[in-house]
């Protein structure tokens, strides 16, 4: 049966539902620790007793919580949870992971809590191996079609800055100077491009690694990014992600 319950989750207003909804399906539950990064999550899985239930979101500061599973092989079920990335979605059927899309509801969390039961019950395990191999062939965004005078034209990802949104209107400032406006959201070009080429650095900005000029140390533990073409553009990084895109760009 499902008692002690490890949830890896960045983001303080999901984690505090999934515990809200955690409370009200298992309330003879505990939830032994809120992890927040997969360099944590790892330490923290190599260092204590595997968990009976695992909650995980996709996508962490740090990187995609996949890569804890590269360092450490928890025989405990896991529940993923993701905003829309389909791709992962798929996986996770082919290899009988259980997952929730975001917003978690209770009736789902329930049924997810009764599947990981019946697989305890069967002493099932997940092949993590194969859900590796599954998630490594996911193809990121290679280009933009773009609305051009009477017809369209191509924009390559391999020639933008970075991203940026402004007025709830996404720009992606190019190499050659040049700002293109995009129909999609910072949130969906999250998903959509390479996480080792792309990091959001705050709400309002994405950018490219090749487009860092210097980190600079900033006030009260944040840190400031120059950018080789556009040096005049302040770009704050909070204190909570200094320590992510700093392990990003050492990666």
């Amino acid at each position: 049966m499902i008692k002690n319950i490890l949830i890896i989750e960045d983001e303080k207003p999901n984690a505090d539902r999934l515990k809200r909804l955690i409370s009200a399906v298992k309330p003879d539950s505990n939830v032994l620790r809120t992890l927040e990064s997969v360099s944590e999550s790892i330490d923290w899985l190599l260092t204590n007793e595997c968990p009976d239930l695992i909650m995980m979101d996709v996508r962490l500061p740090d990187g995609l919580s996949f890569e804890i599973f590269e360092k450490v092989k928890p025989k405990c079920p896991v529940i993923f949870t993701t905003a829309y990335d389909e791709y992962a979605v798929r996986a996770f059927k082919v290899n009988s992971v259980d997952y929730l899309l975001k917003p978690v509801e209770q009736e789902e969390l329930e049924y997810s809590f009764r599947m990981a039961e019946e697989r305890m019950l069967k002493n099932q395990t997940v092949s993590i191996e194969n859900l590796l191999s599954q998630i490594s062939k996911k193809e990121y965004r290679s280009r933009f079609l773009l609305p051009f005078r009477d017809g369209y034209k191509t924009v390559v990802v391999s020639d933008i800055a970075y991203l940026h949104s402004e007025l709830k209107i996404t720009k992606a400032k190019l190499l050659n100077g040049s700002e293109e406006v995009l129909s999609q959201t910072l949130e969906e070009l999250e998903q959509q491009l390479d996480p080792k080429l792309f990091f959001r650095v705050n709400r309002q900005f994405i950018i490219h690694i090749d487009s860092i000029q210097h980190v600079h140390n900033y006030f009260n533990g944040k840190l400031k990014i120059e950018l080789k073409k556009n040096p005049d553009q302040e770009i704050i990084v909070s204190r909570d992600k200094a320590t992510a895109i700093k392990t990003w760009m050492d990666f």
